[in-house]
């Protein structure tokens, strides 16, 4: 099992806070506080994670320096105020970021499907009836 240092625990509570914060603000229709408070907490928590030189590495790797300067730039223009302009670059920024991991999280869903009871669940829904009547 892996340690957790208290670092790491409280960068885990901090990007929790900041993913609530960031969809509680988009759900009161692009707060700007709400949603700055949340890219912060959401930064300082990653930054917490995995440590601030890993996260400098992440953000600054030269074939993500695109996405990375989307994303910060998001940031910073919801906190001048501009929270659907921020919201929308930030996005674009974050699709870009992780679009390596894209596929490896869509395998990981649809391998979900293979269990028994979400299989028979999955088929019900999408694919009707599964008898052939």
């Amino acid at each position: 099992m892996v340690a957790i240092t208290e670092f790491q625990r409280i960068g885990i509570g901090l990007t929790g806070f900041g993913l609530f914060f960031l969809l509680f603000g988009v759900l009161l229709y692009f707060d700007s506080v709400l949603l700055a408070f949340g890219n912060v907490l959401f930064l300082a928590g990653l930054a917490l994670i995995i440590g601030l030189r890993r996260t400098a590495h992440f953000f600054f790797q030269r074939h993500k320096l695109r996405g990375s300067t989307f994303f910060l730039g998001g940031v910073a223009l919801v906190l001048c105020r501009w929270p659907v302009i921020g919201m929308a670059v930030e996005g674009y920024g974050f699709v870009i970021l992780f679009r390596s991991f894209f596929p490896m999280a869509c395998g990981f869903m649809l391998s979900l499907v293979n269990i028994p009871f979400l299989n028979m669940l999955f088929s019900n829904f999408v694919g009707g009836s599964p008898s052939m009547v």
